[in-house]
């Protein structure tokens, strides 16, 4: 049998046609995962590749990372701190060495002395160790001090600003002549002072009394003076003194060349009735003989001289009060009235003989004696209902001429 001749293969037969490689293309799966893969963003979805995640999350690591920056700043200014406080606290640059270190403003009736015996007990300390609001407290204690106010100044200073009171009137308190202010706290003369005041004495204080008892007091005595001052005359400079010590009857003590006059002014129109005595004071000089009290209260009348019985005197003043009081501006006339006993000179009609009071107008006779018959006073007081004898009183006590029971003329405010 013959042997079959070599056969080839052709290229044909290696390679396919081209249908059927592109049909076995197609039948590739492989090939078909690569087209889909790349056809997905249009047909579907991508894969979602699976991602490892941390233990902490990223912001709560960053918030952890300042809390800690934070806590070490804080703990680094702390130990700061207390480094400072520390070096303040024993470093000798911070204590008070003497009182030069101690800066005093305000300082008018009030001396540096005063104020260093509350202070004194602090040269020598730390001055982050002075009590403040201890020292304050103690400082307006001080009665010419009203408020105080203390600073502390780095490294060994301190500053007190001093606020003083301001005086309203002088006060006469048993022996003792001080200053008052409007709020009735009583305060001594100042020593060494050139500063003079101009005010009235007031009457009628006592220590025993409570500050605010006083207060109320100063307050009839501010509408007083406002009052006689509202018109611009500035009738409180011709006022000695002021009587407080009855509310519903206030008596002035009104000075003027022809001596002195004690007013009673009641408890209300002041002004009014100040008026009426600056008036007519001329024409009652000239009336009676001697001229010591005016009670102006009645509506329809005046009394002249219903003081019968003296008003008792307060105790006398030493000469060092006498001339502390002089020079801090009390008026004399208001010091020798009081302790010499001497009274004002008698003034009246000429050949009017003393202490006899002049009539007033036509008076009918009186049983044939010749004496001016003085009309009583029927109306009561407008301020005081209730007060009848003693407001229509006698005649000057130690009138010799004039018999004690025997009231002083009446005029009728029309009349005078």
């Amino acid at each position: 049998m013959a042997r079959k001749a070599d056969s080839t293969i052709s290229e044909e037969e290696l390679s396919p046609p081209a249908g059927e490689a592109a049909s076995s293309e197609l039948r590739d799966p492989r090939l078909l995962d690569l087209e889909a893969e790349q056809e997905s963003p249009f047909l579907r979805a991508q894969k979602r590749v699976p991602v490892r995640r941390a233990a902490i999350p990223k912001r709560t690591v960053a918030y952890l990372g300042w809390t800690a920056l934070t806590l070490g700043v804080l703990f680094l200014a702390g130990m700061a701190s207390l480094s400072a406080y520390r070096y303040g606290q024993h470093s000798w640059r911070f204590r008070l060495e003497s009182s030069d270190d101690i800066e005093i403003t305000g300082l008018s009736n009030v001396t540096r002395s005063q104020v260093m015996e509350v202070m004194g007990e602090d040269i020598g300390r730390n001055i982050f160790f002075v009590p403040l609001a201890q020292r304050k407290k103690q400082l307006e204690q001080i009665p010419w001090v009203e408020s105080a106010s203390l600073m502390r100044f780095v490294p060994n200073r301190l500053r007190i600003d001093i606020h003083e009171r301001q005086p309203a009137a002088f006060a006469r308190v048993g022996s003792k002549i001080s200053l008052i202010d409007s709020s009735g706290v009583l305060m001594d003369l100042p020593v060494n002072n050139r500063k003079r005041f101009s005010f009235p004495v007031v009457l009628g204080m006592s220590l025993a009394e409570p500050q605010s008892t006083r207060a109320e007091r100063m307050k009839i005595y501010r509408q007083l003076v406002d009052e006689l001052d509202s018109s611009g005359a500035h009738y409180s400079q011709d006022v000695n003194e002021v009587d407080l010590s009855d509310p519903e009857d206030i008596k002035v003590l009104a000075s003027d060349a022809g001596g002195e006059v004690q007013v009673h002014l009641g408890s209300s129109n002041f002004l009014e009735r100040f008026k009426i005595y600056i008036t007519h004071v001329q024409q009652w000089r000239q009336q009676f003989a001697r001229l010591d009290s005016v009670d102006l209260r009645y509506e329809h009348q005046i009394v002249v001289n219903p003081d019968f019985e003296a008003a008792p005197k307060p105790p006398p003043l030493s000469a060092s009060q006498v001339r502390a009081a002089l020079a801090a501006g009390v008026r004399p006339a208001t010091l020798v009235s009081h302790d010499s006993g001497k009274t004002p000179r008698p003034m009246g009609k000429k050949g009017a003989k003393p202490g006899r009071p002049a009539p007033v107008g036509k008076a009918p006779r009186n049983g044939g004696s010749g004496k001016a018959a003085a009309s009583t006073p029927t109306k009561q007081p407008s301020d005081q209902a209730a007060a009848s004898d003693k407001a229509t009183t006698t005649a000057p006590a130690g009138d010799a001429t004039t018999k004690p029971a025997k009231p002083s003329p009446a005029i009728p405010k029309g009349q005078a």
